[in-house]
């Protein structure tokens, strides 16, 4: 697996070997939403802006949107959130994610934190 680009508000996407971007929420943010039992995910086929809403996560705390890292346009959704959305609370950065997109603009990818720049923010 390639290595994650993050957003600042804790949103991940992940290139793949096909070019497809795989999006998902951190660990950090599973954590701080406590026990994950529902994910909205987006139609495929839908076009996102980066920043848009791309699917909506309810937990036993709060409900979150989780925001489209880049533009591009859904090509997949995680079926096996639908009978298990704690998977995203178990496997956040894999198993876990929510949909995969192609991106417009792969110069995006270079506003977002790579692993180490994330980790330095989580720890200030």
């Amino acid at each position: 697996m390639s290595a994650l680009r993050i957003t600042q508000d804790h949103e991940w996407i992940r290139i793949e070997a096909d070019g497809v971007g795989q999006v998902g929420i951190t660990a950090f943010a599973q954590e701080q939403l406590g026990d994950i039992i529902f994910v909205d995910l987006p139609e495929i086929g839908r076009t996102l802006k980066a920043g848009d809403e791309g699917a909506v996560v309810e937990s036993v705390k709060a409900a979150a949107e989780c925001r489209s890292p880049v533009s591009g346009t859904v090509v997949e959704v995680n079926p096996a959130l639908a009978n298990d959305p704690a998977l995203v609370n178990r496997d956040p950065t894999g198993a876990g994610w929510f949909f995969r997109m192609r991106i417009d603009d792969p110069a995006e990818l270079e506003a977002l934190m790579d692993e180490e720049s994330y980790r330095a923010k989580l720890s200030k």
